[in-house]
C-alpha cells in the first residue's frame, strides 16, 4: 500500500472509532496479495487491521469481489466458536468500509517461514492436521453452514480460475483432466474448507496455532484443503532438496491427524486429493500465483513431476509420496 492509500485508511479507521489518536501507526504487515494489512498502535493498544483488495498483488490480472471479507469473518466467528485458541479475536469491523479489526498475536512465529530457514517441528504437523480435520468433520453435512458459507463464486475467483483452469491453459495435453476437475470442485458441497490453508498463513507459539487468512472460506470439497495443505509440505522439501528434511515424516503425520480428526471421511477425501495435489502442484508453477522461493530448476523439477503424475492418473496419496521423495533424492 503506498503512503497515501495509508493515510486513507487511517482516517477511515478515526472516522469509525476504531482508533482515537491522529498519531497512531500504521505498519504494513507482510502475507498474501490480496488484502491490505496493517498493524495499528494506537497509544497503548495494538490490533490488526484488514481490508480485501479488488485487484491481487501478482503479475497477472487477477480480479475478486472484495465480499469475500464478511466469509473470512464469519470463519473465525464459526471455528473460533469451538476452537477459540485456533483463531484471532475480532475486534470490530465495518462492512462499508470493507475492514476489519482483529488480535494482533505478539511473540507468534510464521510457520513458512522457519520452514524455509531449515526448522521442521513435526508436533505442528500433527497440530495443523488435527485442525484441519476438526472443522471438515465438525462441519460436515451441515445445511447451517452451507447457507452461511454459500460463495462458490468468491471460491472459484480466487483459487479454480487461477489455479486450475490458469495452468489447464498453459498444458492443452492435460487440459481435459484439469478442467474436469475444476468443474467437479466448482460443485462440490461436503464442509466448510478454509481455502487457503498453508504454512504461509499458520502463526504458532508455545500453545497456539492459528490459520489466518480465510478469505477463501466456502462450503466446498474437503480434498481442496488438503491437497492445497500438503502442497506446500511437499514444495518446501523441493526448496531443500538435496539436503534431507523431515519433510516425508511431517507429511505422513500430517496425514494421521487428519485422518483421527475426520474419521468417517478420510479415505474418501486422500483418495480425491491424490488426483487433485499433482494439479495444484503444477498450479504453483504454471498458475498465476506461483511459489516465488524456488528456482528454475527446482520448478522444472515440480513441472516435470506433476505432469507426469497427472497423466498417469492412477496413483493414490501414498503412492505419490513416495515417488515423490525417490525421485526428488535419486536424480
Amino acid at each position: 500500500m503506498s503512503d497515501t492509500d495509508a493515510s486513507d485508511l487511517k482516517t477511515i479507521l478515526l472516522d469509525r472509532g476504531f482508533i482515537h489518536s491522529s498519531d497512531a501507526t500504521l505498519t504494513p504487515l507482510t502475507g498474501g496479495v490480496s488484502s491490505e494489512i496493517y498493524m495499528v498502535t494506537d497509544g497503548a493498544k495494538r490490533f490488526v487491521v484488514k481490508r480485501a483488495l479488488a485487484k491481487l498483488k501478482v503479475a497477472a490480472d487477477w480480479y475478486a469481489d472484495t465480499s469475500r471479507n464478511h466469509s473470512e469473518q464469519a470463519y473465525i466467528r464459526y471455528v473460533g466458536g469451538f476452537r477459540p485458541d485456533a483463531m484471532p479475536a475480532i475486534l470490530g469491523s465495518d462492512a462499508e468500509a470493507g475492514l476489519f479489526v482483529m488480535e494482533f498475536l505478539d511473540g507468534f512465529r510464521n510457520w513458512k517461514e522457519v520452514m524455509l530457514e531449515g526448522e521442521c517441528e513435526i508436533e505442528l504437523a500433527w497440530k495443523a492436521g488435527q485442525l484441519l480435520g476438526e472443522i471438515h468433520t465438525r462441519s460436515w453435512g451441515d445445511p447451517v453452514v452451507l447457507a452461511e458459507f454459500d460463495s462458490i463464486p468468491n471460491f472459484d475467483q480466487l483459487r479454480i480460475d487461477p489455479y486450475l483452469r490458469a495452468t489447464a491453459a498453459k498444458h492443452p495435453e492435460l487440459q481435459s483432466v484439469i478442467l474436469a476437475e475444476a468443474e467437479r470442485l466448482m460443485h462440490s458441497r461436503e464442509c466448510l474448507i478454509h481455502g487457503d490453508f498453508s504454512p504461509k498463513n499458520i502463526l504458532f507459539n508455545a500453545d497456539r496455532l492459528v490459520p489466518l487468512d480465510c478469505e477463501v472460506a466456502c462450503y466446498a470439497d474437503a480434498a481442496f484443503d488438503l491437497s492445497f495443505f500438503l502442497n506446500h509440505l511437499f514444495l518446501k522439501s523441493l526448496y531443500h532438496a538435496p539436503k534431507k528434511l523431515p519433510f516425508d515424516t511431517m507429511i505422513a503425520t500430517a496425514r494421521s491427524a487428519y485422518r483421527k480428526a475426520n474419521s468417517a471421511h478420510a479415505v474418501s477425501v486422500e483418495a480425491r486429493t491424490a488426483h487433485l495435489l499433482p494439479m495444484l502442484m503444477l498450479a504453483r508453477v504454471d498458475g498465476k500465483s506461483p511459489a516465488e522461493y524456488l528456482d528454475p530448476e527446482q520448478q522444472d523439477f515440480l513441472r516435470r513431476f506433476a505432469c507426469e503424475v497427472i497423466a498417469d492418473g492412477s496413483f493414490d496419496l501414498n503412492q505419490i509420496q513416495t515417488r515423490w521423495f525417490t525421485t526428488l533424492y535419486h536424480t
